[in-house]
């Protein structure tokens, strides 16, 4: 576990979810996540607000490697193979950076919305893993004998956050209930296929990892359900209206309907956006 007390905290909960989106230091970042969740679950914390302790910023701080590409010009992945087996796994940390990111900023950028405590520790818990989600990545690279920013990755992810910036509904819809729920569909996959090739490290990583993403895709049901219920809307015609508005594309079968459904997300969210066959 990174060492939570050699910095000072930040004055809020706002101003480290600010810190730790802009930590250009993956280190840092992971550091900070840790202290500032571990402050919060203490108590040691005010929630704070963006225009006392500062806005977030419009991109996540970033290190210099990896390259950064479009998504359409990276290369297809597999655990075939050591070179493959390398791609998938660095493919993965830079996905789990960027969902520290991510959700450290749907905590800072909507303080200002009327929101329970519970709402808070939910997504400061989600936070802490995805820090814990990308460093055991980072220590599965190394046992490649490998480390993040060898290879290229794509610049698509931030984009979400960019576009739903603005509405706390629509980053629910996108962030938890359309990228993280795709989580659950491909991850169980890929535990199989690193078990049959024998690489339990590997598969222990995406254990842990889909076991969470179930914790954050329910908490992302949760409160755009919340959010729906305090306009008066019915989440699911909202949901196909966010989706269709802010995402580009639409969502890819096979589902993890189980898996879904256990986390909130019934099949009158998704099934209706997917592409009709026949």
């Amino acid at each position: 576990m990174p060492d939570t007390h050699s910095a000072a905290l930040p004055a809020s909960l706002v101003a480290g979810a600010r810190a730790i989106v802009s930590a250009s230091d993956t280190s840092e970042k992971v550091r900070l996540a840790y202290a500032v969740s571990r402050a919060w679950f203490r108590r040691d914390l005010a929630l704070g607000s963006p225009s006392k302790d500062g806005s977030m910023p419009d991109r996540p701080g970033r290190p210099l490697r990896p390259e950064l590409r479009a998504p359409r010009d990276m290369p297809k992945r597999s655990l075939t193979g050591k070179a493959g087996r390398l791609a998938l796994i660095h493919s993965l940390a830079h996905i789990e950076l960027n969902a520290v990111d991510l959700t450290w900023d749907l905590i800072g950028r909507f303080a200002h919305v009327r929101l329970p405590r519970s709402y808070y520790d939910d997504w400061v818990r989600v936070g802490l893993e995805e820090a814990k989600h990308f460093s055991m990545l980072e220590d599965r690279l190394a046992g490649l004998d490998a480390r993040y920013g060898d290879l290229p990755a794509h610049d698509g992810l931030w984009q979400a956050a960019q576009d739903t910036g603005h509405d706390l509904a629509a980053r629910l819809a996108i962030i938890p209930l359309v990228l993280e729920a795709r989580g659950l569909d491909i991850t169980p996959p890929m535990i199989e296929k690193a078990r049959e090739i024998g690489d339990e490290d590997t598969a222990k990583c995406l254990d842990i990892i889909y076991r969470d993403e179930k914790n954050h895709v329910a908490f992302g049901a949760k409160w755009f359900r919340f959010l729906c219920d305090r306009q008066g809307i019915r989440p699911e015609p909202a949901f196909h209206f966010f989706v269709r508005r802010h995402f580009r594309g639409s969502l890819k079968p096979p589902f993890n309907d189980r898996a879904r459904s256990e986390a909130g997300l019934t099949p009158g969210f998704y099934k209706p956006l997917a592409p009709l066959k026949g």
